[in-house]
């Protein structure tokens, strides 16, 4: 059995647009729904969804057959939690809160195998070698990795260029939702001084030699940053579309108020 190719890191060292969908409703048939809707990638979120490493099994498998790629965004970047979600096959992770080069050079360590990293070699356990079906996996497994790593605070921003220059840090995500409440405009990621630092930050990245990426479902904001150099945007929520999809649904058959608007992009 070959190893499997990962089509998103190739197409972000291409400098390809890709255009993706947050997955909160944490749930399989759900993500391939998405899947079958034609999105570059789905990010499968297990910071602030209810997702647990089963459940991410799950919506992995059922993205599989599809052309979008599957992103996993573990709740900490923590070593152990890391090594489980590429064992079930996750091959691409956003990690939050990313903060300082030293915190990435760890994360890029926990997703390759000894000499280079300190992932643990369990592959006849593993979905991501076919249960040691894939020849040479072991040897293979660390190529395949991309790593994104997202920046979401002040501090993350001041030590953006550091973070950057990470070797084995293919992308750098910017966290609207956090780094706006960082600046002090918590709930308005539209604030003139939060875009300021985002348009810097996304050519601070691309200046670096890496991809830059962000999430917007506002869609003139969405364009924007594609227009800036944005290598991988995501333009809804799952949560959301289903959400003011049966709003607008039952608004035609009841009187309901308008909905309510925290301000942010989740």
């Amino acid at each position: 059995m070959d190893m499997p190719v990962n089509r998103f890191k190739q197409r972000l060292a291409s400098g390809e647009a890709q255009i993706g969908l947050w997955l909160g409703l944490a749930d399989a048939y759900c993500a391939e729904l998405a899947a079958n809707a034609g999105f570059d990638w789905l990010l499968i979120d297990g910071e602030h969804a209810p997702n647990d490493v089963r459940g991410m099994l799950g919506q992995l498998q059922a993205v599989a057959p599809y052309p979008s790629a599957a992103v996993i965004r573990p709740v900490i970047g923590d070593t152990a939690l890391i090594k489980q979600v590429l064992d079930i096959g996750a091959q691409t992770l956003l990690v939050p809160m990313v903060e300082s080069a030293a915190q990435a050079r760890e994360l890029v360590r926990a997703m390759r195998y000894p000499p280079q990293g300190i992932r643990g070699v369990g592959s006849a356990l593993a979905r991501a070698s076919r249960w040691n079906s894939i020849d040479g996996y072991l040897d293979q497994a660390d190529a395949q990795m991309c790593l994104l790593v997202q920046i979401e605070s002040l501090q993350g921003l001041a030590n953006l260029d550091a973070i950057a220059a990470v070797e084995g840090v293919d992308g750098v995500f910017i966290g609207p939702a956090d780094l706006s409440a960082s600046m002090g405009h918590r709930g308005n990621p539209g604030h003139p001084d939060v875009q300021a630092a985002i348009e810097d930050a996304i050519a601070r990245i691309r200046q670096a030699g890496k991809a830059a990426g962000i999430l917007s479902a506002d869609e003139k904001l969405a364009r924007r940053y594609i227009e800036l150099g944005a290598g991988f945007v995501a333009v809804g929520v799952d949560t959301t579309v289903l959400m003011r999809g049966l709003q607008g649904l039952v608004g035609k058959f009841k009187d309901k108020p308008a909905p309510a608007s925290t301000g942010g992009v989740y």
